[in-house]
């Protein structure tokens, strides 16, 4: 059983920071692609920034600049640093396993976490 747990949302102040972990726990051979998501009320789930195996980054044109993403892949855990927030950027942030294998032989799934809420405002 394969579980992404999420930390670090809270409420913060308009050019804040924030900090967002998740872990993935469980059999783990592999991951691909670990990422964060937003949705915001109304909105659609959107890609916020992604990152894989091999170090390669992908974000949003909205955070470039703003936040950073990275990972530690012996612990199977993906960071969000988030700088000079907007209240724009308030939405439910989701932790994202793309293609997770569980063993050498297994077909690569999708995961995610519970979401954890972030809201900037002052």
């Amino acid at each position: 059983q394969v579980q992404l747990v999420e930390s670090g949302g809270g409420l913060v102040q308009p050019g804040g920071s924030l900090r967002l972990s998740c872990a993935a726990s469980g059999s783990i051979f592999s991951i691909y692609v670990m990422g964060w998501y937003r949705q915001a009320p109304g909105n659609q789930r959107e890609l916020v920034a992604s990152i894989t195996s091999n170090g390669r980054t992908t974000y949003a044109d909205s955070v470039k600049g703003r936040f950073t993403i990275s990972r530690n892949n012996a612990r199977n855990t993906v960071n969000l640093q988030m700088s000079a927030l907007k209240p724009e950027d308030t939405a439910v942030y989701y932790c994202n396993a793309d293609s997770l294998k569980t063993d050498i032989l297994s077909s690569p799934t999708d995961y995610w976490g519970q979401g954890t809420q972030v809201t900037v405002s002052s």
